[in-house]
């Protein structure tokens, strides 16, 4: 199993509080995100799945799939949703120069329309950051990570991530890609009935 902390402990949210971790916890609402699509068969099945419950999302998307799946992506924002920039090839920020990583954000904004961005892997250097918010970007984190992404966990303990650590203005990511499919078919579902049910509305980040 990779290790990665289901819950963002709140230092690391009070440490880097520049960054969007969690939205204000008095509503009932959540936000639901969808990182590394769009794709063709997975997103298609997250929209329909938000569409039953009436629920809003945000989709982070990678630039090289928009360019790919325009339609998606236009049928995304048709039914309500957001999108953020998720960088053209997926880049972890620690690994990559800053003059490659703006760039290459700078390559998905021909394709993304939109000033929020979530960094892949969550990794990014403060420079990046700074560089990025000085252009008006907003760096949209998490506090509940459910864990789609990882095939060594069941599909069940991906739905027990995100019930056992939500509460009210929790941003959660989940994948819309072909890796988590087997988990977000199982879990989103679920997901969707067991809050809407609890009267939570379900919001996009904007």
């Amino acid at each position: 199993m990779k290790f990665y902390t289901i819950k963002t402990p709140t230092i690391i949210q009070k440490f880097f509080s520049n960054y969007r971790w969690r939205f204000s916890s008095v509503p009932k609402e959540i936000y639901l995100t969808f990182d590394d699509g769009p794709t063709l068969e997975v997103t298609n099945f997250v929209l329909e799945e938000l569409k039953k419950h009436q629920a809003k999302a945000t989709f982070f998307c990678i630039g090289k799939n928009v360019k790919k799946h325009q339609n998606i992506y236009h049928k995304i924002q048709e039914e309500g949703h957001s999108v953020g920039n998720h960088t053209f090839n997926h880049l972890n920020g620690l690994l990559t120069k800053n003059t490659r990583y703006i760039e290459n954000i700078q390559q998905a904004s021909a394709y993304i329309v939109s000033k929020l961005f979530r960094p892949p892997y969550g990794r990014l250097k403060s420079s990046q950051a700074r560089l990025l918010q000085q252009e008006g970007y907003k760096i949209i984190m998490w506090d509940v990570l459910s864990g789609d992404f990882d095939r060594s966990i069941s599909p069940e303990k991906c739905l027990e991530n995100v019930l056992k650590n939500t509460t009210n203005g929790s941003i959660i990511v989940m994948h819309d890609s072909e890796k988590a499919k087997d988990k977000i078919y199982f879990a989103l579902p679920r997901i969707l009935d067991h809050f809407s049910q609890k009267g939570y509305l379900f919001k996009a980040i904007v």
